[in-house]
């Protein structure tokens, strides 16, 4: 296929020759003095999903339709999405580019290197930890003790054996041994501050602001002690700027940053979304995973800090997912099961009281696959219908924008509904909340929980974390994206359960407090069958295998 000029796709959104950056002949960055140039507000529609099964349920697939589909309405639309991490791309799920005719292009490189954020992100984060460990052997600038250092070093890629590393070994010439481990790119508190940060300014702030490590009297030692700020920020300079690219149907794409949400908090940057609103009537944007996870901390986290609020939600729903949801086996989703169907509606049912609970209206999303049936569609159009929830069937996937025009024309009538009295922020807490209510308040209200439990060292981290100051910051929850629970196992509408905090961290720089359940690691590990074995690059440089089906 051939693509636009990456120039003609910035001037179909309206930005100026000069603030788009070519990278290469088919990407570019975009300056931040573009940001400068208009007072417009579009609106914003946030894209989220049930509990999804493993493979996903496509909802950047949904998103990606959903921009092409009001791109033929001829709405002014942009997806404003976030970044693929190789860990997935060579992981369980492949791509994360959208899939079928309903993709993000150039999809290879997006997928891959792109325009080398990531790169820049990792490069940051271990530029920090090297500036730790010097301090550490010389006692300078600050003096440091191994035992007390709370900084780990990242890479982008599953890896289960740098979950728990010993460093410095070797001798006194080689370093201070001491255990660490690693985190997942997507995961490091740089990747969080750099999908937060406003500008340049307010990115060294928030990065000399990490808190690397405790003194011996307790008080923090953060990364300005240790001198790292400015030359992180020369790292990420570029990083900081969105990405252009386009859809396959040559509509404009913001893709930028690109933190977990099942791990991190799950959604593209700051800047890409305020440049989407400055310059689109429509904005389409995703969080990671299901509403428990990357729309809460969207709203809760994201939209907080940055002052913006979204119009409505498009609730991303697969038939597959609801059967799983109401118990039919992995083998069976594919099959007709209206029993395991209807029980899945309770799930679903759950996801809609929590988009509710935000004050906000939500529309239904149904990604279409060929072993849907017309009875069993009839069967949640019905759901949907009796609960004054619209629905459309969307099959992006296969036909592209034609096949998403249902889905805008759905969309819009929500967005229209809302231009006389638009949503107002309700978040599910108030700072002044301590860190405790907070989390209560997301497990009770989002997850269905009784109640939560903190274990021994949890508590004894959110007691250091008080100490630290991070008591009036909101909450990242770390939680399976499996479940409405922190049991990956328990699918449906889970009931009765107490939600189990193990470990709190202090994310200063960033602005939040994660709170990690279950056995969720900030290290995936690669499965049994990883996909990079099914990636082949062919003769004509050409990739295949890095999206499911190829």
């Amino acid at each position: 296929m051939t693509l636009r000029p990456i120039a003609e796709v910035g001037a179909e959104l309206g930005l100026a020759p000069e603030d788009v950056l070519p990278w290469g002949r088919d990407r570019a960055k975009v300056s931040l003095d573009a940001l400068g140039r208009r007072t417009h507000q579009g609106r914003m529609v946030l894209v989220s999903a049930i509990n999804p099964t493993p493979p996903g349920e496509g909802k950047t697939t949904m998103s990606v339709a959903l921009a092409m589909g009001l791109r033929k309405r001829g709405r002014k639309a942009v997806a404003a999405l976030r970044e693929p991490s190789l860990g997935p791309v060579f992981g369980v799920k492949g791509g994360g580019t959208g899939g079928g005719q309903a993709s993000l292009e150039p999809a290879a490189d997006i997928n891959l290197h792109f325009t080398g954020d990531l790169h820049a992100i990792t490069s940051a984060h271990n530029l920090l930890s090297a500036l730790v460990d010097n301090a550490v052997y010389y006692g300078h600038p600050v003096a440091l003790e191994g035992t007390r250092v709370r900084w780990r070093r990242a890479m982008d890629m599953n890896d289960r054996f740098l979950r728990n590393v010993i460093v410095g070994l070797g001798g006194k010439a080689h370093g201070v041994p001491r255990e660490t481990s690693f985190d997942i790119t997507a995961a490091s508190e740089v990747m969080a501050i750099l999908a937060l940060a406003e500008n340049l300014h307010d990115l060294e702030a928030r990065l000399g602001r990490i808190v690397v490590a405790q003194a011996a009297d307790g008080s923090p030692v953060r990364a300005n002690d240790v001198n790292a700020a400015a030359s992180m920020v020369a790292l990420l300079k570029d990083a900081l700027m969105p990405n252009l690219a386009q859809t396959r149907e040559g509509g404009p794409a913001i893709v930028h940053a690109g933190p977990f949400g099942n791990i991190a908090h799950g959604c593209s940057s700051v800047v890409g979304t305020r440049l989407a609103l400055a310059y689109a009537d429509e904005v389409v944007t995703e969080a990671g995973f299901g509403f428990d996870l990357g729309a809460e901390k969207f709203l809760d986290i994201k939209c907080r800090g940055a002052g913006v609020w979204p119009r409505g939600v498009m609730l991303v729903v697969t038939l597959r997912a609801l059967k799983h949801h109401g118990g039919a086996a992995a083998a069976q989703v594919a099959e007709p099961d209206r029993e395991a169907l209807l029980k899945g509606f309770n799930h679903l049912e759950k996801h809609l009281e929590s988009v509710a609970a935000f004050g906000l209206p939500a529309v239904l999303c149904v990604n279409r696959f060929p072993q849907d049936t017309e009875s069993e569609l009839d069967e949640l159009r019905a759901f949907a219908k009796a609960r004054g929830v619209g629905i459309a069937v969307c099959e992006g996937f296969g036909k592209g924008g034609e096949g998403s025009l249902e889905l805008a024309d759905t969309v819009l009538a929500m967005l229209d509904a809302t231009d006389a009295a638009p949503p107002k922020p309700r978040f599910l807490y108030e700072l002044e909340q301590t860190p405790e209510e907070k989390i209560r308040a997301i497990a009770r209200t989002v997850y269905g929980a009784d109640d939560v439990a903190f274990t021994p060292g949890a508590r004894k981290d959110l007691e250091t974390a008080r100490a630290l100051g991070g008591a009036g910051l909101p909450v990242c929850m770390a939680k399976t994206h499996l479940s409405l629970s922190d049991d990956p196992t328990k699918t449906g509408r889970p009931r009765g359960f107490t939600l189990t905090v193990r470990e709190v961290r202090l994310s200063a720089g960033a602005g939040f407090l994660v709170a990690l359940t279950g056995e969720l690691l900030t290290m995936p590990g690669l499965p049994r069958e990883p996909a990079a074995r099914r990636v082949t690059v062919h003769p004509d440089g050409r990739i295949t295998g890095l999206m499911q089906g190829e």
